[in-house]
């Protein structure tokens, strides 16, 4: 019986090995194709928030990353991607959270020109409640386009809060903490590069060596 045990602990041991070396080559071998796509995802929503005809770089080789949970959301260090056009910036998408949804931490992204207008805004990952929160997606509404072209005068701008609050923004009927987080997190990246804008723009490319 004890020789069974060890036969059998044997063969289990083998198949563990086999199936850990089928994993290894699965991943070697779609670890460039997983990545090629993702940078294909990348690009995609780069040139929403920032259109193709204000740069002449390749965003997401020109990125780099920046801390500051005041303004971006959290402590994590975020991606910040400068576009150029001729050699001179022209503008910035900034990934950013916004820690305070229905359900959870909102990720986003916000294209800014050099003056500052919103050039587009993109919601990257949430879990908001379907038919409700889930608006702020392009697929569902086109609510996320109210962004674009509007910049920020200072930090107690009125305009800046859903209507229910007094700004310009429409709420969703039954839900109004989605687009309540989602317009105070594209206000405060708004602050953070009118803030920070040559402190952002003189930082090193550096999100490839933190991959």
């Amino acid at each position: 019986m004890l020789n069974a045990m060890k036969k059998n602990g044997g063969v289990l041991a083998i198949f563990a090995l086999l199936a850990t070396a089928l994993v290894s080559v699965t991943h070697l071998l779609t670890e460039d194709k997983i990545q090629e796509q993702q940078q294909k995802e990348l690009l995609k929503v780069l040139n929403q928030v920032i259109p193709a005809a204000n740069h002449d770089n390749e965003l997401y080789k020109s990125c780099t990353l920046i801390t500051n949970q005041q303004y971006i959301g959290t402590p994590a260090p975020m991606p910040a991607y400068i576009a150029e056009k001729n050699g001179e910036p022209t503008g910035v998408a900034i990934e950013a959270i916004a820690p305070d949804g229905y359900s959870g931490a909102i990720k986003l992204i916000v294209g800014l020109d050099m003056a500052g207008y919103v050039t587009g805004v993109r919601v990257l990952q949430h879990n908001e409640t379907p038919g409700l929160g889930d608006k702020i997606e392009t697929r569902i509404t086109d609510w996320i386009y109210a962004f674009t072209g509007k910049k920020l005068n200072g930090e107690k701008d009125p305009a800046w809060a859903v209507r229910k609050d007094g700004g310009e923004f429409d709420q969703f009927t039954g839900a109004t903490i989605t687009p309540r987080a989602v317009v105070k997190a594209v206000k405060n990246v708004s602050l953070y590069f009118e803030r920070y804008q040559q402190e952002l723009l003189s930082q090193p490319l550096n999100c490839q060596s933190e991959s």
